[in-house]
């Protein structure tokens, strides 16, 4: 691989700047041990809630709330983001971000529990995009929930490990996420792509 090309993705992760809020959100996540996306993955978010005009967003794992607000920033302003995580005190530290900001109560929905206890009780085909950033070995259970989620035309985003692009790696979830890949890729429901951002970002729309 070539130092230029080291250097272009180096330069994107960082083309676009977080908000101070986003900052913010990220710094309380580092204090509670809860990992934040960077920019470059964070940007990628807010562009496809623009893209598809997305008024009904499913985070699954809430974090501080970091992600949460570059998705609102890419979401019309009567969209609304649920957001479910297992950890109240991550949810607290969300609430408190999403108020900083200014967004309305009223456009996110904060749910605590495991999410895949909860995500069985949300409508089928009631979400414009579906985002997982959860633990990866439950990656297949979120795959077949997001599927009946998503209308047609939806998208379905996944974090992804680096770790998952060297065959060298065999451990339980990078063979997890191998799975899932094959999954998506091979799968006649949807149009996917691996993007190079973060560690990886798996991006699918369901036909």
């Amino acid at each position: 691989m070539s130092t230029q090309k080291v250097a272009a993705w180096s330069h994107a992760e960082e083309f676009v700047a977080a908000s101070e809020h986003v900052d913010e959100a990220r710094r309380r996540g580092e204090e509670l041990g809860a990992e934040s996306v960077g920019n470059g993955v964070g940007s990628v978010l807010q562009v496809l809630a623009a893209a598809i005009g997305a008024k009904a967003v499913m985070e699954i794992g809430t974090g501080a709330g970091a992600s949460g607000l570059w998705l609102l920033g890419g979401m019309p302003a009567d969209g609304i983001l649920t957001t479910i995580d297992l950890d109240t005190e991550h949810q607290r530290a969300a609430r408190e971000a999403f108020a900083a900001a200014g967004i309305a109560h009223q456009r996110t929905r904060v749910i605590a529990g495991r999410a895949l206890e909860v995500l069985p009780r949300m409508t089928d085909a009631a979400y414009d995009l579906v985002v997982v950033d959860a633990d990866k070995q439950e990656y297949p259970d979120y795959l077949a929930q997001a599927t009946r989620l998503l209308r047609p035309g939806g998208t379905l985003v996944m974090t992804w490990s680096d770790k998952e692009s060297d065959p060298a790696n065999r451990d339980a979830e990078t063979r997890t996420l191998r799975d899932v890949g094959r999954s998506i890729r091979d799968h006649d429901q949807f149009a996917v792509s691996l993007l190079p951002v973060g560690e990886g970002l798996l991006v699918a729309v369901k036909r």
